[in-house]
């Protein structure tokens, strides 16, 4: 978990980056920003406020050797010399107009800021932050005169939220660093160009990515099983498969035993399993630590609950043993029978 009570930006350097396919171009600075007290609070506020919730992280990443990932580089080297840091930034700024291909791709302004007493997992370590503002807001001014006021108005960045940020944490350095990313604007194909394209990170693997992964590949498999016996099976299965990441670690074979029960559906899995992290391109390991906030978060919908037309929803969180599905020749109709002790 990441905790910014105590970071502080030492310092902090802006330029703008546009769209390279509608050649707009770049404009760089030549020195970092200077900051009062007030506008050192907003700009914090801006940068710290995506990241405070973080617990699913990333790590620059190549195929053949991490050290021909560009980003990967420029930030070694802003660790390595902190006087390289505005000379960096300004490539990093131009290696970003390379990626800025895709027309729905807007300009803005890019921060790029090195920060001090960052807080993660326990460890005090140095970070640095990219932030892009894409997102203009309009801001009202009003000035007092002599019978009242006068009103402007005005285009600016609002603090509230990044359009596009991440940390890098100076930790493990030798795996691709640690980094947490936030994109709030692109969800389509232009969206890859952060995260993949510029920053080219890929999954941390660690035990929160390993317990919403195995979460996920489960929702993946029951959800392709065949459904002649209505929802409560695949509930039944959903619930298994949360309660047994619910245990320190997981073992395969024994998750699969436990969740899916006969040899032919545990085969299946395994199989699935196979072909999940290929088309993903992720792995999950036969044995993991688990981290229960993942289980939170990836929570599972609708995959334990029954929505009946527009009547009823029946939620299941365990006695599947207790409700069973049946088919009324009269009505035309099917039907489910819960049984229970008491009502609440």
């Amino acid at each position: 978990m990441i905790q910014l009570y105590d970071a502080h930006i030492q310092e902090c350097i802006v330029h703008w980056v546009g769209n390279k396919t509608n050649d707009e171009g770049m404009r760089l600075s030549k020195e970092p920003l200077t900051m009062n007290e007030v506008t050192m609070k907003a700009l914090s506020n801006y940068f710290y406020k995506p990241f405070v919730a973080k617990e699913y992280f990333y790590s620059f990443y190549h195929q053949t050797n991490i050290d021909l990932n560009t980003m990967y580089s420029y930030i070694k080297e802003i660790f390595t010399d902190n006087n390289s840091f505005c000379e960096v930034s300004s490539d990093i700024a131009r290696f970003l107009y390379e990626q800025s291909i895709h027309p729905r791709i807007r300009g803005g302004e890019l921060y790029v800021a090195y920060i001090n007493n960052c807080l993660i997992d326990g460890k005090y370590t140095e970070a640095i932050g990219l932030f892009k503002s894409e997102s203009k807001d309009t801001f009202l001014m009003l000035h007092q005169n002599d019978v009242g006021f006068e009103i402007s108005s005005e285009s600016g960045v609002s603090i509230n939220k990044v359009d596009k940020g991440c940390l890098i944490f100076n930790i493990e350095k030798e795996n691709g660093y640690i980094v947490a990313v936030v994109d709030n604007t692109n969800k389509g194909a232009e969206a890859k160009y952060w995260a993949d394209d510029f920053l080219h990170v890929c999954p941390r693997k660690d035990s929160f990515n390993q317990t919403q992964n195995m979460l996920s590949l489960c929702k993946s498999f029951v959800s392709q099983l065949p459904g002649e016996n209505g929802k409560v099976e695949k509930a039944t299965y959903m619930n298994r498969s949360v309660e047994a990441l619910k245990e320190e670690s997981v073992n395969i074979n024994t998750f699969a035993e436990r969740v899916f029960e006969t040899p032919k559906l545990v085969s299946e899995f395994k199989q699935y399993k196979e072909t999940y992290q290929r088309e993903r391109d992720i792995e999950i390991d036969d044995t993991f630590e688990t981290e229960s906030a993942a289980i939170k978060r990836r929570a599972t919908g609708t995959m334990t609950t029954i929505k009946l037309d527009r009547n009823f929803d029946i939620n299941i969180h365990g006695g599947e043993q207790y409700i069973v599905r049946g088919y009324d020749e009269e009505r035309k109709m099917y039907y489910y029978q819960l049984f229970f002790k008491e009502e609440k």
